[in-house]
C-alpha cells in the first residue's frame, strides 16, 4: 500500500530522487502561478508524454485519475456555477495534472529513497528543533496518499453503485473518509512495531 513503485530501467528511473521531487515542485508551483488553460492544456500533455518514457503505459496513467473523476466532476460544477466554463476546464485540467505528475513521480521512485533523499533535503531544520527524518516520512506518505486515496474512491463508488447510491455525496465521501482514517492509523501502527525511531 506505501510504496506504488513500479519497477524499470527507464531514464526516469535512473534520475536522482532529489532531481524528481525538485522537478514535480517547480512544476507545481508554475502551474499556479500560471493561471492560463493553454500552459495548463500543455503541462499535461507534457507529463502525459513522459509516462511512455518511464515504461509506463496510457492505461496506468488512466488508472491514477479514474477514481477521482466524480470529484473533478464536482468540481467543474461549481467553478462553471461561480465563475465561467473556461474557469472550470482550466481548474479540472490543472488539478489532473498535479495528480498524474505526482503519481509519476511515485511510480518511479522508490519509497526509501524518497524518504532518505527528504530526510537529507531537510537537514538545515535540525538546529530549530525539528526531525528531518519525520518530515521527510510525513512528506513521502502524503505523496503516496494520492493515487491511494484515489483507489479508495474507485472501491467506494463501485461498492455503493451496487446499492444505487453513486450519486450521494455523503453515501461516498463518509466511507471514504473512514477508511482513510483506518488506513493512516494501520500504516502508524505498522511504524510503530517495526520500532522506527527516527
Amino acid at each position: 500500500m506505501l510504496d506504488l513503485y513500479s519497477p524499470g530501467t527507464s531514464i526516469l528511473h535512473r534520475v536522482a530522487p532529489g532531481w524528481k521531487i525538485f522537478a514535480m515542485m517547480l512544476g507545481g508551483t508554475g502551474l499556479f502561478l500560471f493561471n492560463s488553460l493553454p500552459v495548463a492544456c500543455g503541462a499535461t500533455v507534457a507529463i502525459l508524454a513522459l509516462y511512455p518514457v518511464a515504461g509506463l503505459t496510457a492505461k496506468e496513467a488512466w488508472v491514477q485519475v479514474r477514481p477521482l473523476l466524480w470529484i473533478f466532476a464536482i468540481f467543474f460544477a461549481l467553478q462553471w456555477w461561480l465563475s465561467d466554463l473556461t474557469t472550470a476546464t482550466f481548474f479540472v485540467v490543472r488539478l489532473a495534472a498535479l495528480i498524474l505528475l505526482a503519481s509519476l513521480v511515485t511510480l518511479t521512485t522508490r519509497a526509501s529513497d524518497m524518504i532518505d533523499t527528504i530526510t537529507h533535503a531537510l537537514g538545515f531544520l535540525r538546529p530549530v528543533g525539528l526531525n528531518p527524518a519525520k518530515v521527510g516520512l510525513a512528506i513521502s506518505l502524503a505523496l503516496r496518499f494520492i493515487p491511494v486515496l484515489g483507489q479508495i474512491t474507485q472501491e467506494v463508488r463501485e461498492a455503493q453503485k451496487t446499492r444505487g447510491l453513486e450519486r450521494s455525496v455523503i453515501a461516498i465521501t463518509l466511507p471514504v473518509a473512514i477508511r482513510t482514517i483506518k488506513m493512516a492509523d494501520d500504516i502508524s501502527d505498522a511504524i510503530e512495531s517495526r520500532g522506527y525511531r527516527p
